[in-house]
């Protein structure tokens, strides 16, 4: 079983690119299984920082084949914009492959996510407005446009002015828009992106079928996380796909019996962008401190995100979820200097302990935290490469971490860098 999942197990932004990239030394082909450009993956490599939206972490090493999977929604133009920003950076991405099956979000998508948000009002669910979520929801309607109908331009054609024959309705009538005329459309994108897009279309299924049978280490790494999962998320502040790591089958055409490792990436404190419940938020120095050492702000969007202690009753759901083998850690070097850390371990709900994650939404925005507080290390773990490296404090945090998660930390990140890194077991 030489597949390998990371999903991330808060709401996103975790680091989940950095260990992709680190594992991704081991591996023969790094696969994006679901998402689409909202979410944004940093790497910094011997200094030099890359901030990737679609195209996976992996594209950093020689050696690898990166997918982007058919679970994956598309702006084909993001992704031609992309690939030239690596090839002008001397990243060489002729080996790309694109799931044929993989949806195209296209300007109507776009336009379509800001109406809506705009509509909500004080209600707005804080979406980045990159169309990703109608054109998931065009895919269910049965009205999507997938990579592969690039490929024929009558069907191209014909597909654009059925779906559009939808959606000029709603822009027209609800919103008093004007309607997008598909030929026009349809001459800028097949003018625009095909010539730069035809040569990675593939039939991806197989390519990572032959990989796993050929005993070939494959990587599926997914966008956002967990708790923003469609469906077990704290919905409806969540994405429009199913980021843990059963979303990987669908996304990218494996079975269960396929993985053998599920590798779980997790902030030592926690961080959520834009609206919805969240127990441990702070609004003190501390989260303050954490988002201006942490530099919390979005990869894409450049919002200030949300900072909070590390939520042990989210984690352990987290586990569960998504049968995570081990965990990764990053950035338990932003509380170097924290006088005190705190973990929450449970929370308390109308008087009484809870320590599971509430089914009920209204019970997680009721809740209060309930924490186990422990001395800071007060020490710079910048440098920190072995276990042994790391200060008293430090190690009882992540062995309380663990004792409270069930599941063992086997990597701890202390610092952005590619090398700041710690094997914890």
């Amino acid at each position: 079983m030489p597949a390998t999942i990371v999903v991330g197990t808060q709401w996103g932004d975790e680091g989940k690119g950095k260990f992709t990239d680190l594992l991704a030394k081991e591996m023969s082909m790094v696969v994006r299984y679901q998402g689409g450009h909202n979410a944004g993956h940093t790497l910094v490599v011997d200094g030099e920082t890359f901030k990737l939206q679609l195209v996976p972490s992996g594209v950093l090493y020689d050696h690898i084949t990166p997918v982007i999977g058919n679970g994956v929604v598309v702006d084909p133009f993001v992704l031609l914009k992309e690939m030239a920003m690596l090839r002008d950076r001397g990243i060489d991405v002729s080996g790309l492959l694109l799931s044929g099956n993989a949806h195209l979000i296209l300007p109507y998508h776009q336009e379509l996510d800001a109406l809506h948000e705009r509509h909500l009002g004080k209600n707005k669910l804080g979406t980045t407005k990159r169309g990703i979520g109608p054109a998931y929801a065009d895919k269910s309607m049965r009205l999507g446009i997938r990579v592969q109908d690039l490929l024929d331009e009558d069907i191209f054609r014909e597909k654009l002015h059925g779906a559009l024959s939808h959606t000029n309705k709603v822009l027209t009538k609800v919103f008093n828009r004007l309607p997008v005329d598909p030929d026009e459309l349809a001459d800028r994108v097949l003018g625009e992106c095909l010539e730069g897009i035809k040569p990675h279309i593939a039939d991806t299924v197989n390519a990572i079928h032959d990989a796993l049978d050929a005993g070939q280490h494959v990587l599926f790494e997914g966008a956002q996380a967990t708790f923003l999962d469609l469906d077990h998320g704290t919905y409806p502040f969540v994405t429009s796909s199913n980021p843990t790591a059963g979303g990987a089958c669908p996304g990218a055409g494996i079975g269960p019996r396929d993985v053998g490792r599920i590798l779980g990436i997790a902030k030592a404190y926690i961080t959520r962008v834009g609206a919805g419940p969240f127990p441990t938020e702070l609004f003190d120095d501390y989260g303050d401190k954490m988002v201006d050492i942490g530099r919390e702000f979005g990869t894409n969007t450049g919002r200030r995100r949300r900072p909070g202690w590390f939520d042990a009753v989210m984690m352990r759901h987290a586990v569960k979820i998504n049968s995570l083998s081990d965990l990764a850690i990053t950035k338990l070097d932003v509380m170097d200097t924290f006088d005190t850390v705190k973990i929450c371990v449970a929370y308390e709900i109308d008087g009484k302990r809870v320590e599971k994650l509430p089914y009920h939404q209204s019970d997680v925005h009721r809740a209060k935290p309930i924490y186990e507080e422990m001395p800071g290390w007060k020490t710079d773990l910048s440098k920190a490469t072995e276990p042994g490296h790391l200060p008293e404090n430090a190690t009882a945090y992540l062995r309380l971490l663990e004792d409270q998660v069930g599941v063992p930390v086997t990597l701890v990140s202390t610092g952005p860098g590619r090398d700041q890194y710690i094997h914890w077991a």
